[in-house]
């Protein structure tokens, strides 16, 4: 019993250092998912590059007569654009790169990269 409650004090103190994976640490700041990018450069200041790139969907939507699908079916296309960046922030030699990635203006992801320099 005795070791069960000192694994379960070490796991409630650990807590506080956890960071959803859609996070970005900029010292003892963090930019959460859904962020928009003036809040990230706020809290952690201008990236080491910006890298930017438009993305095209394209889906067909069904439409029937009346709206209603069951007198007949007719589908178009639509096609929407997004904009995405990705944000490399270097931290130093003995952390990870973190590559931020937004989409239409607020943060989606954050994924590592090598050693910073």
């Amino acid at each position: 019993m005795r070791t069960l409650s000192a694994a379960l004090a070490v796991a409630c103190l650990a807590l506080p250092s956890l960071v959803h994976a859609s996070a970005l640490r900029c010292d003892n700041k963090i930019v959460s998912e859904g962020a928009s990018q003036t809040d990230a450069l706020a809290k952690c200041g201008q990236p080491v590059t910006k890298q930017s790139k438009t993305e095209y969907v394209t889906r067909k939507v069904k439409e029937g007569a009346r709206g209603d699908t069951r007198y007949g079916e007719a589908s178009t296309e639509v096609t929407t654009s997004t904009t995405v960046e990705e944000w490399t922030y270097n931290f130093g030699p003995h952390r990870f790169m973190q590559v931020a990635i937004f989409r239409d203006g607020r943060l989606v992801d954050v994924r590592s990269g090598s050693y910073g320099y």
